[in-house]
């Protein structure tokens, strides 16, 4: 695995995440300190992705950029022209469009949304999203690999916010503006979803978990494209801000 960043900062904390989750792996039992040496030997990083592409026969390239639809466009461009033609070409985006993305490259059959969750090593769903030209085959590559590393799969047509962002940026929203409105504390309104529905996360931590800039650009591109009920609440555009 290359992992592949543009700030050299952001690669060491990454490397220094992906330690720590070994080592609580080892503490609990869950992996040997073998298995853990050889995984962090496997992964090697890098600042530039031609760099790092390079001589190399990768099957699978995953973007995760911030929700920026002009970023991912140049990554899946500059990706396309890198990898091997039966490569695949994944976004993580929670809203955006997979098909304008695909668009940017020669490959809009083998380009799709892989939408993990935080945090990814325990959170067992991965929301894998058709655009207009995705393959079936394509599909059915994403769901092997998505199997192999122990997630469980759900298929979904390109639409704004999928399912999973639709549902947890409105949810989010609602919970700033009780916020805002004095009803209840961020404490209390995060031990409501907790205890009374069984989140393991309350709608303001897993807010604070993604980063509330992430969450606004999404909210922004949701009200843009399918109307007033997602309008961001003005408590968290002033804490963006």
């Amino acid at each position: 695995v290359s992992l592949v960043g543009t700030q050299p900062k952001s690669l060491t904390d990454a490397l220094d995440v992906i330690r720590a989750i070994l080592a609580d792996g080892v503490r609990l039992g869950k992996v040997s300190s073998e298995k853990a040496e050889l995984a962090m030997a496997c992964v090697t990083t890098g600042t530039d992705l031609k760099a790092v592409l390079r001589g190399r026969k990768a099957d699978l390239l995953i973007e995760t950029a911030s929700e920026n639809l002009a970023a991912k466009i140049a990554i899946a461009r500059e990706a396309d022209e890198l990898l091997p033609p039966h490569a695949v070409i994944a976004t993580n985006t929670s809203a955006l469009s997979v098909t304008e993305i695909a668009c940017a490259t020669g490959r809009a059959d083998r380009v799709l949304g892989m939408h993990f969750f935080n945090p990814v090593h325990k959170m067992k769903l991965l929301e894998i999203v058709r655009g207009l030209a995705t393959s079936d085959d394509t599909i059915a590559r994403a769901r092997a690999w998505g199997a192999s590393i122990g997630k469980t799969s759900i298929v979904v047509n390109e639409a704004p916010g999928l399912t999973t962002s639709r549902m947890s940026a409105m949810m989010g929203n609602e919970a700033m503006y009780m916020l805002m409105e004095g009803i209840a504390s961020a404490e209390d309104i995060d031990t409501a979803l907790r205890l009374g529905f069984n989140h393991p996360m309350g709608p303001l931590e897993l807010g604070d978990l993604t980063g509330w800039d992430t969450r606004l650009a999404v909210l922004q591109y949701l009200h843009a494209t399918l109307g007033e009920k997602f309008r961001p609440c003005p408590l968290l555009v002033q804490y963006v801000k």
